[in-house]
């Protein structure tokens, strides 16, 4: 999987984001977006996922070097972030069964196997909505770490957790993401400090 960010700029209204934004990201390496708040990392984040358009530029995929079509980009990407919603009328074990009905978990995983990982097996068939804002997270960070992509986009991925849970979260990228495209956005050193490359949105300011 490599994804290319070319000549990429991104407005609301008259304000400029970002722009001029040009810069490759290659398969099997972590990567942080860092800069303010209001720099636009979660911006810069949500158009490589498809969720908005940018203004001006582009962002391409491809793997193994065949151009992946924007209408299937989705596939091949998951993310977690702190203003995407579970259903929480469902139960953590629903919510991950009917989550792998549209995108496969990778090999060897199940929905119990991945209770167990992230410490949630007692509270599997309880509703989401009854779970703390630590425990909703923990199940974000699962649905996107165990799903069987290529890249994974991580918005502030330790929000609302613990320090057990900060010690979940990387036992998770070490021992899931080693081999794949990893974007983490945020101003958190803790949650990028096995990132390889920085790219800071402050160098991007028109």
């Amino acid at each position: 999987m490599q994804i290319v960010v070319q000549n990429a700029g991104k407005r609301f209204n008259r304000d400029w984001i970002f722009r001029k934004m040009n810069f490759t990201f290659n398969s099997s390496q972590s990567y942080a977006i860092t800069g303010p708040n209001g720099s636009g990392k979660s911006t810069l984040l949500q158009a490589i996922a498809g969720a908005i358009n940018i203004a001006e530029g582009s962002v391409q995929f491809t793997i193994n070097n065949t151009p992946v079509p924007a209408d299937e980009m989705h596939k091949h990407i998951s993310i977690a972030a702190p203003y995407l919603e579970l259903v929480e009328e469902m139960t953590a074990k629903e919510f991950l069964q009917f989550h792998q009905t549209f995108k496969p978990f990778i090999s060897g995983c199940t929905s119990n196997s991945i209770l167990r990982e992230i410490d949630l097996e007692k509270a599997a068939d309880k509703q989401i909505r009854y779970y703390s804002s630590g425990m909703k997270q923990r199940v974000k960070l699962a649905q996107a770490v165990f799903s069987d992509v290529p890249a994974i986009l991580l918005d502030e991925p330790c929000t609302n957790l613990d320090a057990p849970g900060y010690e979940l979260y990387h036992s998770l990228i070490n021992n899931y993401c080693s081999n794949r495209l990893v974007i983490v956005s945020s101003n958190d050193i803790d949650e990028y400090s096995f990132c390889t490359t920085r790219l800071s949105m402050t160098d991007f300011k028109p």
